[in-house]
């Protein structure tokens, strides 16, 4: 179709199809379509995904928009289409009308995503996370400290929100089910420890070594029953 017999509200939309396409790059392309010849509808294309030339016809989606909807017709955006060479495209068609409210073409814009699926395949595997609970350490957040004190701090203070109860009135079998969890955390492992959770429960270090024989022999005892 000749440039003189493009209806102006076509011809003002190259400007921008070449403007859209020259933003998002190589892997864009934005086509017009002449709707009033829709065996040859393609009069503009910036960039080239679908590998179509002037003159190519209508697509058979824009055919059953039209026949379902007519003229109130709804824009069709970001939507998943797939060319016969295998391409992912993210798709928009919008309807151009003239003063009438009549369609007369649309502005056609096709984004190879082909390479993006491949990313994202490989950064969604990359991303993947396990749960600490997975491999048993349900109530375990792993903490950086800057010295081993700190880590000792904090596993204590851990502990004792757990138990939820402040020290001064915890019970002696209370005090030895915080050595009991202290342990099983691997606190003791720690040199020095043994003071710095005397200190938090306010107890001496030589009756957290017996609660720590006691704990140890309780949790013997559950598993001879078990």
């Amino acid at each position: 179709m000749a440039s003189d017999q493009i209806h102006p509200a076509l011809e003002a939309m190259k400007p921008v199809a070449r403007g859209i396409a020259a933003t998002f790059g190589k892997n864009c392309e934005v086509v017009l379509h002449d709707l009033s010849e829709p065996s040859s509808s393609l009069i503009f294309k910036a960039g080239s995904v679908t590998n179509r030339e002037i003159g190519a016809p209508v697509t058979n989606l824009v055919l059953e928009a039209l026949q379902r909807y007519g003229d109130a017709t709804k824009d069709l955006i970001g939507y998943l289409n797939r060319t016969k060479d295998g391409k992912v495209l993210k798709s928009s068609t919008i309807f151009i009308r003239d003063n009438s409210g009549k369609i007369i073409g649309c502005l056609c814009i096709n984004f190879d995503l082909t390479e993006f699926q491949l990313a994202k395949n490989i950064l969604e595997d990359f991303c993947q996370l396990k749960d600490l609970a997975e491999a048993g350490f349900e109530r375990t957040q792993e903490q950086f400290a800057r010295d081993i004190n700190e880590v000792v701090d904090n596993v204590v203070e851990n502990v004792l929100q757990e138990l939820g109860k402040p020290v001064p009135v915890m019970t002696k079998e209370e005090k030895v089910k915080a050595v009991e969890m202290l342990d099983d955390r691997g606190i003791f492992l720690v040199k020095g420890a043994v003071d710095v959770v005397a200190q938090a429960l306010a107890v001496s270090k030589y009756t957290i070594y017996n609660y720590l024989e006691e704990a140890r022999a309780l949790k013997g005892n559950r598993r001879a029953v078990l």
